[in-house]
């Protein structure tokens, strides 16, 4: 064992006498009786009692969990409120024990055969600020945090004891209704038996084993979460970190969705092997989240759309959309320093603003997603457009076509060190649903990796059948891509061979751009510099 992680020491009541312990007991109960307060007294407008009626109605609908917003509970108890998030680890058993005793109350008589009480999970939300994923500190460690993100991979359900009964292999003593702390901690079963040995052997080291029968377990899901692209600096690789979601918080998400978590910033002992064990990491944690709380973004518009608008600034957007040259207004604000390419602009002003999803009566969908390509000479601005709408856009993914592959544009299935099984990862068109993705050097990928993205472009979906996972992603975006020709400049004399892409592929924008480069001595960049500077 090493320190803090034995639990013979951290967690052992023989730290405190008789007369502590009664302290904390008292205390415990008066903070399960003020959160019993809330849920019963809590109301909105004309006396709607909002916590009380819904956790009732969920109930009876055998949904066994309560949404509670925090700012709520601040406004009945702010003293309560500050201490769930401070200590959360501490308060929210007792929330959930004090859930499930209103829950008794305000369902009773129940059914004949459910006389028992199921326990009521509580689920958090908050209007606060979401914090920088980057800012999560040692500071922050066993406190609430609030962090926002991309789901780039989920487990499949699996189960986590909450409770469980040991049995010696020798003389057959039972220890049952050991307690299990939540989240990714596990047991450390006795080395010796606890039982008297009089007349008998003495029963070996490690004599323990658990009996699955007698387990009490909850189900459990590991997301992996990565940091906004608009968070990361520039030069920086994204950062990753796992969240641990359990009971009803399973199956919320998947792969691409745009989340909020709210959750207790926590941290698990490393795996190590006898060789960082030499190196004197005894000590180190990674850290992982355990959800409290999970707001998702189904519709993939991205959290810097939900701004709070003025009355003026809605009235100047009114204003802006009933003047009749509104189209040239925007196509003149889209990469200003860039001269000319006016119709260019006017079709990326089309692909930011995108078309309506139309849904036809017998269950076909049409993409109302614009996709657009650049197809010309080098030196055309055509890059800088593309970093343009990248960082214009809500949501926005730039990648090279020589950089990239096919999983990495659209989704790779890879198997997880810890569990060995196979998971899947979104690529960059999964990432960016409800964007725009931008393709630069588009002719220089290889033909392979552009056939994977045929049902991308088109049907906004992408599927995976890969290891046993047989799967469909959301990649409901618009791409732009831009590429040179086959000869490097445009050809006057080839005609239809500059073009080196299949109709398969051409198809599928709705725009196509031939950009050239006139030569003019006059007006020719390098001239224009020589002039400059002689």
């Amino acid at each position: 064992m090493e320190g803090f992680d034995d639990p013979g020491v951290f967690f052992s009541d023989n730290l405190f006498s008789e007369d502590q312990r009664s302290e904390i007991s008292v205390s415990f109960q008066s903070i399960k009786k003020k959160f019993k307060d809330f849920i019963r007294q809590f109301h909105e407008g004309n006396f709607n009692y909002k916590y009380r009626d819904a956790l009732k109605r969920q109930y009876n609908l055998r949904k066994y969990w309560l949404e509670v917003n925090i700012e709520d509970l601040a406004s009945f108890d702010e003293s309560l409120a500050d201490a769930l998030y401070k200590q959360p680890a501490e308060h929210i058993p007792l929330f959930e024990a004090a859930a499930k005793e209103v829950a008794d109350e305000v369902t009773a008589p129940r059914p004949e055969g459910e006389e028992t009480v199921e326990d009521v999970q509580i689920l958090l939300s908050s209007d606060a600020h979401p914090s920088n994923l980057r800012d999560m500190k040692s500071d922050v460690v066993s406190r609430l945090v609030k962090i926002p993100g991309i789901v780039v991979s989920a487990s499949g359900i699996r189960a986590k004891a909450t409770s469980i009964s040991i049995q010696c292999r020798s003389c057959r003593n039972v220890i049952p209704h050991l307690s299990l702390k939540p989240g990714l901690e596990g047991y450390v079963l006795p080395r010796k038996c606890n039982t008297e040995q009089a007349g008998r052997p003495k029963c070996p080291l490690d004599p323990y084993f658990i009996i699955p029968d007698k387990c009490t377990c909850v189900d459990f899901q590991i997301i992996k979460l990565q940091e906004l692209p608009e968070s990361v600096p520039q030069g920086e690789m994204p950062r990753h970190l796992k969240i641990y979601c359990d009971r009803y918080l399973c199956e919320r998400v998947v792969p691409g969705n745009r989340v909020v978590v709210l959750g207790i910033f926590s941290i698990k002992k490393v795996t190590q092997s006898k060789r960082s064990r030499d190196k004197g990491t005894a000590g180190v944690r990674n850290p992982y989240l355990r959800a409290a709380g999970v707001e998702v973004d189904t519709k993939g518009s991205g959290f810097s759309t939900r701004l709070a608008l003025t009355a003026e600034e809605e009235e100047s957007f009114r204003r802006l959309a009933a003047s009749n040259d509104i189209h040239e207004r925007i196509a003149r604000s889209i990469a200003p320093s860039i001269f000319g390419s006016t119709d260019i602009k006017k079709a990326i002003a089309c692909l930011l603003f995108g078309g309506s999803r139309k849904r036809m009566p017998d269950g076909l969908t049409r993409r109302g997603d614009i996709n657009v390509l650049l197809l010309g000479d080098p030196g055309t601005a055509k890059s800088q457009l593309l970093k343009f709408a990248e960082q214009v856009a809500p949501i926005g993914v730039y990648t090279s076509g020589k950089g990239s592959s096919a999983a990495g544009l659209t989704a790779s299935v890879i198997r997880d060190p810890n569990t060995r099984n196979f998971v899947m990862e979104g690529g960059a068109m999964v990432l960016a649903d409800g964007g725009v993705v931008c393709i630069d050097e588009f002719d220089k990928m290889r033909e392979d990796d552009r056939v994977a993205i045929h049902e991308a472009m088109e049907q906004q979906t992408i599927s995976i059948a890969k290891a046993g996972i047989t799967t469909t992603l959301n990649s409901r975006c618009s791409v732009l891509a831009a590429a040179n020709s086959i000869f490097g400049r445009w050809d006057e004399t080839k005609g239809e061979e500059n073009i080196d892409f299949m109709p398969t592929i051409l198809s599928r924008f709705d725009m196509i751009f031939l950009v050239k480069d006139e030569h003019n001595r006059e007006r020719d960049i390098v001239s224009l510099h020589c002039y400059l500077f002689s």
